[in-house]
């Protein structure tokens, strides 16, 4: 079988249980404005409540939430953080999964280099998490527009995926590059949603203080955020830059170290 096919196949259940968490997350969280909404009682007002610290553990940032597309952008931390954990995992199981499972014979056997096999699972994994971005761009414009009273969305959900979208990337090369560099197949995929909760970590530091401003640059989840991609409508060149500079460096790191390995079982 092609080896794309084949892991395109391999992740098709994952990939319905991850479309199905995006789907309960987008509901639940629109759910809650509504909730606020017809409260009566200002959301600003609650929110205003909550100290600092904790406003920015969880992500409220400067957003308008009496709007639909506010709360949107509040709840688009937690998508862009569940879309990508699922690009780590996938991204580190490209490779550890065939050591992890006693299958690498059947690649090696195949009339194939290593790097086409490689690409095929990396084109694979790209499939992936764009079907995962496109699955929740649909759901978002089609749930957050059930809410936004006549308010404009749509360009504001397409300009967040498009952020989205390049973060997955982004965590995907990460995923593989630590998986061909580790020698233990087993502990990969936690050493990838490591380095991801650590890259999170650091942002909500950024910003429950404004003297590690500079330790934004470290953190790709700091990269594209909601509200200046929302207020702006484009991307910032320098976070561009960075994360096709990730993406670059992960990659080779990915062939070399992959093309390198003892793959014996």
């Amino acid at each position: 079988m092609n080896i794309f096919l084949r892991e395109m196949k391999a992740n098709l259940t994952s990939l319905f249980f991850w479309s199905l968490g995006m789907l309960f997350m987008i509901i639940g969280g629109m759910a809650k404005f509504a909730t606020y909404v017809n409260s009566g009682q200002s959301i600003t007002d609650l929110i205003s409540q909550i100290p600092a610290t904790l406003r920015a553990v969880l992500g409220f940032g400067d957003f308008d939430l009496t709007k639909a597309s506010g709360f949107y952008g509040m709840l688009y931390l937690y998508l862009l953080l569940m879309t990508t954990i699922h690009a780590a995992m996938l991204g580190s199981n490209i490779i550890a999964k065939e050591e992890r499972d006693k299958t690498t014979e059947f690649l090696m056997v195949k009339p194939m280099s290593r790097s086409r096999i490689l690409t095929a699972k990396l084109a694979a994994g790209l499939a992936n998490i764009a079907l995962l971005n496109l699955v929740t761009m649909a759901l978002s414009i089609s749930i957050v527009g059930q809410y936004s009273t006549g308010e404009a969305i749509t360009g504001d959900i397409l300009i967040l995926m498009a952020g989205m979208f390049i973060l997955q990337v982004v965590f995907l090369f990460l995923g593989a590059g630590i998986s061909a560099v580790s020698r233990d197949p087993k502990i990969s995929a936690s050493i990838a949603t490591t380095v991801l909760l650590g890259a999170y970590l650091i942002s909500v530091a950024v910003d429950m203080s404004s003297s590690l401003n500079a330790l934004r640059y470290l953190t790709p989840f700091k990269y594209f955020e909601a509200a200046p991609l929302m207020a702006t409508g484009g991307f910032d060149v320098i976070s561009v830059m960075l994360s096709l500079g990730i993406i670059i460096v992960s990659g080779f790191a990915t062939y070399y170290f992959y093309n390198r390995r003892d793959l014996c079982v």
